[in-house]
C-alpha cells in the first residue's frame, strides 16, 4: 500500500473566511455525510496585541474533492469566556457522529508568561448537523494532571472494540535551546478511554509511540484508522528546535500499526507521506487526518507554515 498525493484541494487565501480572518486552514478534520464531506479547520484572526487567535470555520466538498459547495464564514463554536481555557482560540476540533448528536472534541489554547501557551481539550456538541457546537461548559474535559503536568491537547476520538478511545498529546517539558531565548515545549502522544466519551481515565504519561529523532522529538496530532485486521496511526513529528525556518527540522507524517490499540509498532517509511519538491507543501508536511469514504481510504494534511496555505489530499493505493 502506499499513499498517492492528489494535491492541495483548498486554499484559504481563496475563499471568504470572515472579515477579520487573516488565514490559514490548520488541522482539517472530516465529516462525512451522504452526499458531501464537510471539513472542519482551524483559521486565524488577529488580536489587538498581533497575535492570533484561532477559530473553527469548515468548507463542504462533493465527495470525489474535486469541488467545494461551501465555506462557512463565522465561528463554528462561539468565543469563550474570558480567563477559559480556550480563550485564545481552538486547534484544532475532532468531530464524532453518535446517532443524532455529533461530538467535537476542541483543543483550546491560552497564552501565559514564562512560556508561549497552555492548553487542554473541551467537549461541544452540535444538534444541527454540525453548523454550531455548543460547549458542555467553560471548563476541559482533559486537561494537565500530575504524571502530565504541562499542555494537552491535539484529540482524536473514535469508538473501536465497544468503548471510546482518544490518542491526544502531553508535554513532558519546555526546555531552552540557545542561542534562542524562548523556551520550546516538547509533547508525546499519550491514550485515554471512556465509556460516555466525557469522563476519560488517561494511561498517565505513557507515551505509545516510540521517538524516532531523539528525545525530544515532538509529536502532534494522531489520527487512527483501521485497515484489514490492523489499527493504523497517522501523526506528524518534529526536532523540538529551530522548526520553523530550518525544513530538515519541520514536521513529517509518521506512522504506526497495532493490532491491540495500545501497543504500537512504528514504521515510518511505510505509508509516508514527504515533501513535495516544490510548492505550497515543499517544506513540510503536518497534522494528518485519515478517513474512510466510499470505500476508500484518504489522508487530508497540512503543508508548509503549519497550514498557513491550506490542506492537500492523499488517497490510499492497495
Amino acid at each position: 500500500m502506499k499513499w498517492k498525493k492528489l494535491g492541495q484541494i483548498f486554499d484559504p487565501r481563496e475563499w471568504d473566511l470572515g472579515s477579520d480572518i487573516v488565514g490559514y486552514a490548520q488541522g482539517p478534520q472530516t465529516l462525512v455525510f451522504g452526499e458531501f464531506v464537510r471539513v472542519y479547520f482551524s483559521a486565524r484572526r488577529k488580536c489587538g496585541n498581533g497575535k492570533y487567535i484561532s477559530s473553527i470555520r469548515f468548507a463542504d466538498f462533493d465527495k470525489n474533492f474535486r469541488n467545494v459547495i461551501r465555506v462557512k464564514n463565522n465561528d463554528v463554536v462561539s468565543p469563550s469566556a474570558l480567563g477559559a481555557f480556550d480563550e485564545h482560540g481552538i486547534f484544532p476540533m475532532n468531530v464524532l457522529r453518535l446517532k443524532d448528536a455529533i461530538y467535537g472534541y476542541t483543543c483550546g489554547w491560552s497564552r501565559r508568561t514564562s512560556v508561549d501557551i497552555d492548553m487542554a481539550i473541551g467537549f461541544a456538541q452540535s444538534d444541527d448537523r454540525g453548523e454550531t457546537f455548543r460547549r458542555l461548559g467553560q471548563g476541559p474535559i482533559l486537561a494537565s494532571s500530575i504524571h502530565e503536568p504541562f499542555l494537552i491537547g491535539d484529540p482524536y476520538v473514535a469508538v473501536y472494540e465497544g468503548g471510546f478511545h482518544m490518542w491526544y498529546i502531553f508535554g513532558v517539558a519546555w526546555k531552552l535551546y540557545p542561542p534562542s531565548p524562548t523556551p520550546e515545549r516538547v509533547y508525546k502522544i499519550g491514550h485515554a478511554t471512556s465509556v460516555n466519551g466525557i469522563e476519560w481515565v488517561k494511561e498517565e504519561g505513557r507515551a505509545v509511540i516510540v521517538d524516532s529523532i531523539g528525545d525530544d522529538e515532538c509529536q502532534a496530532l494522531p489520527t487512527v484508522i483501521k485497515i484489514d485486521a490492523l489499527y493504523h496511526m497517522f501523526f506528524c513529528y518534529r526536532y523540538a528546535s529551530d522548526f520553523r525556518t530550518n525544513s530538515a527540522r519541520a514536521y513529517r507524517i509518521g506512522h504506526a500499526s497495532s493490532s491491540d490499540l495500545s501497543n504500537w509498532t512504528r514504521d515510518d517509511e511505510t505509508l509516508c507521506i514527504e515533501p513535495s519538491g516544490s510548492g505550497w507543501d515543499s517544506e513540510m508536511v503536518c497534522y494528518p487526518h485519515a478517513f474512510h469514504i466510499d470505500g476508500c481510504i484518504n489522508l487530508l494534511y497540512n503543508g508548509n507554515e503549519f497550514g498557513k496555505h491550506g490542506f492537500g489530499l492523499a488517497t490510499l493505493e492497495h
